[in-house]
């Protein structure tokens, strides 16, 4: 697996290991590899960028997922070269790939699916034809696309916020757009129910079927303190315009598809993580 050291990749590596697993973790410096091998995996070290390697360390694997990222537009020559790799490695086998994408693909969409006509923001335009070459590759491929990860109060959940001169919970626009969320132990355990299954499912929605507000966390984050409405253009400033137009989107999704696969969501809502779980203050 690529991104094992990541917030997700992590979760997903412990998870792994814990069913008994054993993962090869690819790592871009030693300082990755302790942290994979502290976690139970193998760590081998070397360039994500160097398709070459890449091939030869995935076409050793029974199964490869895809989770990493390099914070910054660099991610799209990242993803063209693993698919690439995994395509030359996996490629004519019934060996299972997962690749990583993303709920903001179907944009403003009160109820996803994965049929769901795509109206990606600017932010993760790029996605779409990195998929869909995916798709269009003869792998046994699933692109699972997870919605807001949040989880022992990390995320993008713990770092949007924040609050005014007067203490009050800064909201992203005026917080009337619903969040698809799931826990991060949650859809590690997703992850692991594909990579067990071995088979290409095409795009899978990874949500809790919870889809609170930005103003329903931002009143559940500051307990008996206010919250402060931003002007669209305020949040743009702040966070940045593409990410704050992507936090923007209002979007609402149940999960059936991977609930049909057995998967069960369990862990606290982000509501109640907020309230008095893991990021409440």
């Amino acid at each position: 697996m690529t991104g094992g050291t990541g917030y997700l990749g992590s979760a997903l590596l412990a998870e792994l290991v814990g069913a008994g697993h054993s993962v090869t973790a690819l790592v871009r410096n030693e300082a990755g590899a302790a942290k994979a091998t502290g976690l139970g995996a193998r760590a081998a070290v070397g360039d994500l960028f160097d398709t070459g390697w890449l091939t030869e360390q995935f076409a050793a694997a029974d199964a490869v997922a895809h989770l990493a990222a390099t914070g910054d537009a660099g991610t799209r020559d990242l993803d063209r070269g693993v698919v690439s790799a995994v395509t030359a490695a996996l490629g004519g086998t019934t060996k299972p790939y997962v690749h990583t994408s993303g709920i903001w693909l179907w944009g403003d969409n009160a109820d996803i699916t994965e049929q769901a006509p795509p109206a990606p923001p600017a932010l993760t335009a790029w996605r779409r034809p990195v998929e869909q070459s995916v798709l269009e590759s003869g792998l046994a491929a699933t692109i699972l696309a997870p919605a807001i990860v949040y989880g022992h109060g990390a995320g993008i959940p713990a770092g949007v916020f924040g609050r005014d001169d007067e203490g009050r919970v800064r909201l992203i626009g005026d917080g009337s757009q619903h969040w698809a969320t799931v826990h991060v132990d949650d859809i590690a355990t997703l992850y692991r129910t594909v990579l067990e299954r071995g088979e290409g499912l095409g795009y899978l929605v990874g949500a809790s079927g919870e889809s609170p507000t930005v103003r329903e966390l931002g009143e559940a984050l500051a307990g008996d303190a206010a919250v402060a409405p931003e002007s669209i253009e305020a949040s743009r400033e702040r966070l940045g315009a593409l990410f704050a137009d992507a936090l923007l989107l209002d979007q609402q999704a149940s999960g059936a598809k991977a609930r049909e696969l057995g998967w069960t969501p369990k862990g606290p809502s982000l509501l109640d993580d907020f309230r008095t779980g893991s990021y409440a203050s």
